[in-house]
Formats: structure tokens, sequence, C-alpha cells
């Protein structure tokens, strides 16, 4: 893949989300606990980012990291759920294919709220990892056949950890995905050359997103991810108003944002949108690459 640091050069289309504003704002929620590497799973060692640095000797089962990750899906996703819920906030659920398949009642949950299913990985790791094209497109339509057994939807958008291999976009678009969300470039989803347009990469963030809890650059109290966001949404706004079309990504997990001390960070944002939603538009991340696909078209010459 070439590198492409021009982008749209200064020059944006002229976009307008379906409710008159220039802004999207996508919350996600990944649901990846229970795909992550654990000895316990047959892995050569467990994962060792979690709310500390894993003592536990390769190899070794850390059942302790186990707990810390099931936490998410034991309580932190009920809290979450009922704090989207109650301020009609739709949100896009980043999902593992492996997490799914080990407690779908759980996404069958997340669909039945009106959120989005997009495909997480089968396992939570790097696609890049992957060796050939056969073992990164056995383990994508694992995935997409765990949530769309679970939830009754075929999902339509991707993203991974880390990074896409070198044939993820074509695996995606020969499958008929809507969008990728590997891209880090930009504050607008953009048709993707590498697949010739086929494809649309909905951008998304790491720098507003709640896994910075657990880097030693990021955030510790509650408070400071919600002044971090608002800081973000100051910004896209005062450009949405100057005319510039953008979207901002917020992004979220079960085992993180659901834990009690943090969780303010997640209701105190989702109030935040919430108190502007005459100003904004939020929406999953399908309706975004849905509604850009209409109003933008593709290279093509029509919306793809």
């Amino acid at each position: 893949m070439q590198r492409d640091l021009l982008g749209y050069g200064g020059v944006w289309p002229d976009l307008t989300w379906p409710n008159g504003s220039r802004l999207a704002v996508s919350v996600v929620v990944n649901f990846e606990e229970g795909a992550e590497r654990q000895v316990g799973d047959g892995d050569l060692e467990s994962e060792r980012i979690g709310e500390v640095i894993s003592v536990v000797a390769p190899g070794t089962r850390d059942i302790g990291q186990e707990q810390i990750f099931a936490y998410g899906m034991r309580a932190g996703l009920w809290r979450m759920l009922e704090a989207l819920d109650r301020r009609r906030i739709p949100a896009t659920f980043f999902a593992c294919g492996q997490a799914v398949a080990r407690v779908p009642a759980l996404a069958a949950a997340v669909a039945r709220a009106g959120h989005e299913m997009a495909v997480h990985g089968w396992r939570w790791r790097p696609h890049a990892d992957y060796a050939d094209r056969a073992s990164e497109a056995a383990d994508l339509d694992r995935c997409i056949e765990a949530i769309s057994a679970a939830t009754g939807i075929r999902p339509v958008g991707f993203f991974c950890r880390g990074s896409e291999s070198a044939w993820t976009r074509d695996l995606l678009a020969g499958r008929g995905f809507a969008y990728t969300s590997n891209g880090f470039d930009d504050d607008l989803p953009y048709w993707d050359p590498v697949t010739g347009g086929r494809l649309l990469v909905v951008p998304y963030a790491l720098d507003s997103n709640d896994m910075k809890f657990f880097h030693p650059n990021g955030f510790v109290r509650a408070r400071e991810m919600v002044d971090y966001a608002a800081d973000a949404l100051s910004t896209l706004l005062d450009e949405a108003r100057a005319g510039k079309p953008r979207l901002l990504n917020l992004g979220f997990h079960l085992r993180i944002a659901g834990r009690p001390a943090r969780f303010p960070a997640f209701a105190g944002i989702l109030d935040m949108l919430a108190a502007r939603r005459d100003e904004i538009w939020i929406a999953t991340r399908a309706e975004i690459a849905a509604t850009f696909a209409a109003r933008v078209p593709g290279p093509g010459g029509a919306s793809d």
C-alpha cells in the first residue's frame, strides 16, 4: 500500500449529514473480551495489557488476567448498554468473532438494543500478523458467521487491532463489506484507492479512546477523558460551522469504561453528546458509511 499524505488536500466535499449538521459523531464500544490471547485458551502466552502489567510468566495460565477481561462481559456491558439506551444514542460495537461465539446471547442483546455489530477479527489481534490470505480469509468468514448467527444481521463494517494486512481490504471488498475503519489519517470518510473505490474508509481514532487509561501518557481520572472529548467536539464543531464536513470518533471498551470509577467518562461524554444533538449527527458507522456513499460519489462517478 502506497502512503497517502495528501488526502483531500484541504478541499473537502460539500457534505451535509442527514439532520443538516456538518459533524457526524460515532460512538464505538469494543466487544472483544474472551477473544484476547490467554494460555488458558491454548495460546503460548496471555495478553499482558490489563489493569496492571501482568507479572505472570509467559506460558503460564494467567487466571487474574482472564477475570479482568471477563469483567467487561459480566458487568461492564450491562452498565454501558443501559447508559446508551437512557440517552437514545446508537453505537457501533467492534465485535471479535470468538467473543461473540462464547456469549452469543450478549451479542444478540446488543443488536436488539439497536446497535451495530461490526467485525473486529476472529481474535483480538493485528491482521498484519497473518502470513497468508487464506488463513485471514478463513478467520474473517468465521467472524462474519458468528455475528450473523448470534444477531441475525450480517456485519458490513470492519476494524482490527493494530493494522490490516496487505490484502485485508481486498478480502473485505470481495465479501461485500461497506467500510473498513483501519484508517487513522483523516476526520472524514474517503474512498479506498487500494480496492479501486470498492470499499469506504471510515476513519477511527485512538486518542479519544478509553484505552488511554491503560497508557502512561493517557487519562487517569474519568473527567480527563470527558474534557479531552469536549475539546475534540469543540474543535470539530467550529470547523463544521465553517462549512467543513467532519467525523468525531469516541472509542470505549467494556472492561475499561465499564468499570465504576471510569464509567463517569462514558456517561459524561454521552451526556455531552445528547445535549448537542441539534448540532451533531450521532450515528452508527454503517449509517455514516451509507450516507457518505450516497452523497459523495466513488471514483467511478456513482455511489459504490
